[in-house]
């Protein structure tokens, strides 16, 4: 494990962390995130209108409309804000004005996406003989602005923001006098690339009628169901994200900003499956995937990745001193899945023998929970809660009210600290030594000192 651990740090990281830190990425990375709050509160309108409680059912059934705008604006538009939040963080990294990036990712994007000009009647109204309803006139579709969007969203931002990059290191822009205000400046400084971004999307989607988004969605559909479905897909990610952190490195940076949009699509298709009237289990008539970001969140970072509450509770209980402080310290922020003072206080990083525990305690739950949702013994999810719950009211909020889901999470707790025990009690026993020999010098230097004096 040591030579492992060595290969590790002197082969695997520093490509990883150059990785972590390469500015597209980083982009894709806060750009999502900046939309969490709006997927958190817009997914939870998916409890209001699909109530766990059948009597509850029946009473929103005739609202489930108008409870679910909400959550047709927010989660059904993630990819319109990911796109400009996205590009103003590109265009910051590249210390361009971030209003003009992120503006120019959004326009871009929405490019790719063709109003409709509904002429007619609106149909409910049709149908009841209504006289005189109104044209609805021009439409954006929206079955592309979701999660769906996604990778249209990204290749739109770093089109756009590395246009604006080349005119303006090209001096292609038009520059105002300084006594023009800097808001004022920086909008005209971005009309010539706007002009060429417009265009250019007009020509590609219009003119030529190539439809991107189609043809990224069929580039990344085989990602998706692999990642999504398939029991080596999911495990992937888990065992990527632990190694990394065995090394040192934040694992969730790296794994999460390639695997974060795929995420988002499985999320966006699981609700949208639910506010269609499906159920809340994987499969047909129900959902589509078994594992976006929830699934790990809640049934395999118990405590933070490599599942550390567990092994938080097996060293508060530990005879060694230094673990048990360690454990003390550390099981508050488990609760709400903050483990960076486990990882570094443990330490876990680099340490041959928690390291391989950290790694396979993930792995197992991982395989207890895959199994657990395909063979429909748990509800799939659907809810983006947030990430600071404690895991078992976090894997109930998101589960859209699994009882099942609760057990779950317990067990895999439970499965956890069997692994880490054995670990942790040799571990504890070389802590303990360390601990009574750093006593024994201390006493004879106490001793030394006595009789000196």
């Amino acid at each position: 494990m040591e030579k492992f651990l060595m290969w590790l740090e002197e082969k695997f990281m520093p490509p990883m962390a150059r990785l972590a830190e390469q500015r597209h990425l980083k982009a894709v990375r806060d750009g999502v995130i900046s939309t969490l709050p709006l997927i958190i509160v817009g997914s939870f309108f998916i409890i209001i209108a699909q109530p766990p409680v059948e009597f509850l059912q029946e009473l929103v059934n005739p609202y489930i409309g108008e409870i679910l705008i909400p959550f047709r604006v927010t989660v059904g538009m993630l990819s319109v804000y990911a796109a400009y939040g996205m590009g103003y963080s590109l265009a910051r990294s590249y210390k361009l004005d971030g209003l003009s990036g992120g503006v120019l990712s959004l326009v871009t994007f929405l490019m790719m996406n063709i109003p409709l000009n509904v002429d007619g009647f609106i149909t409910e109204a049709t149908e009841a003989g209504i006289v005189g309803a109104e044209p609805i006139g021009w439409v954006l579709p929206m079955a592309n602005l979701g999660g769906a969007g996604m990778f249209t969203a990204i290749l739109s931002m770093i089109v756009a923001v590395e246009i604006l990059r080349f005119m303006q290191e090209r001096n292609f822009t038009i520059t105002m006098p300084e006594q023009v205000p800097d808001s004022v400046a920086r909008s005209f400084e971005a009309l010539f690339p706007a002009a060429v971004v417009i265009t250019l999307a007009w020509i590609i989607r219009v003119l030529l009628g190539f439809d991107i988004n189609e043809l990224l969605m069929t580039i990344f559909s085989p990602l998706i169901e692999i990642s999504g479905n398939n029991y080596f897909g999911v495990m992937l990610p888990v065992l990527l994200v632990t190694i990394l952190w065995a090394a040192g490195i934040h694992g969730m940076s790296v794994i999460g900003s390639v695997m974060r949009p795929a995420w988002l699509v499985m999320l966006d298709a699981n609700i949208e499956a639910v506010a269609d009237g499906g159920s809340m289990a994987f499969g047909e008539g129900g959902l589509p995937y078994i594992a976006p970001e929830p699934f790990y969140q809640w049934f395999v970072w118990v405590g933070g990745a490599g599942a550390t509450l567990a092994l938080a509770i097996l060293f508060v209980m530990s005879k060694s001193v230094y673990l048990k402080q360690v454990g003390k310290f550390s099981i508050i922020p488990g609760l709400f899945n903050i483990n960076e003072p486990m990882i570094f206080g443990a330490p876990i990083v680099m340490n041959p023998i928690l390291a391989i525990p950290f790694i396979i305690a993930p792995v197992v739950t991982t395989s207890i929970s895959y199994f657990a949702v395909n063979l429909g013994l748990v509800s799939g999810f659907t809810i983006m809660a947030p990430w600071t719950l404690p895991a078992p009211i976090g894997a109930w909020m998101a589960t859209g009210g699994s009882i099942a889901a609760v057990i779950l999470v317990l067990l895999n707790i439970l499965v956890a600290m069997a692994i880490y025990y054995p670990f942790f009690k040799v571990y504890e026993k070389k802590m303990i030594e360390e601990e009574n020999a750093e006593s024994t010098d201390n006493q004879e230097v106490i001793d030394g000192e006595t009789v000196n004096a």
